[in-house]
């Protein structure tokens, strides 16, 4: 296994082998912001790389929205497409060691990047950030993908025995409006802490 530490994401984005940046918001979580009213949603996006989850929600009024990455490089492409975008909202750090307490956290190729022995962590440490009622909401690959590099995939049963027992209530669904190379390939996740 490949050390997918700091300097290994810091070398991507260096090299432009970015090959999970759409370029642009993700539709099935475009869809889904688009439905929320509630501006004051203290929302984190973890592994968010060039945000364009974030740009768009900022630009859809809402004030407290945080993006965690290893490295800050993505986040200077962020703040040229958005300037205003709180610099104190964009955390250059580990994930795992992340705290705080949030009503929204958005998985968007952050679950597929790490090493698949840290799934469990990651649902666990999910279940905590996220406040009383609180939801994760994303998607996953529905796909094998790769088993000795990034992007990891995996599958709805798997998907489910991670994250039931931590969660209860999880709704895993085809996405009907991924962009094409994804068609077939994405799940809906959606998450409520009990």
């Amino acid at each position: 296994m490949i050390d997918l530490d700091r300097d290994f994401w810091q070398q991507r984005y260096a090299d432009g082998t970015t090959g999970w940046d759409l370029g642009a918001v993700s539709p099935p979580l475009q869809a889904y912001f688009d439905q929320l009213t509630d501006k004051d949603l203290r929302i984190l996006i973890p592994g968010g790389g060039r945000s364009y989850e974030a740009e768009h929600l900022h630009k859809a009024g809402f004030r407290n929205v945080f993006v965690i990455d290893l490295t800050s490089a993505p986040f200077e492409d962020l703040l040229a497409r958005c300037p205003d975008f709180l610099e104190e909202h964009l955390i250059t750090g580990d994930f795992f060691a992340h705290d705080g307490s949030y009503d929204l956290i958005v998985e968007q190729t952050f679950f597929c990047a790490l090493d698949p022995a840290l799934r469990e962590r990651y649902v666990e440490h999910m279940h905590r950030l996220l406040a009383p009622g609180g939801k994760l909401i994303g998607v996953l690959f529905d796909d094998p993908l790769n088993d000795d590099h990034p992007p990891f995939g995996g599958n709805k049963d798997e998907y489910l025995r991670l994250f039931r027992p931590v969660f209860g209530e999880v709704l895993l669904e085809r996405c009907h409006n991924s962009v094409p190379p994804r068609a077939g390939r994405e799940l809906w996740l959606k998450a409520v802490k009990r």
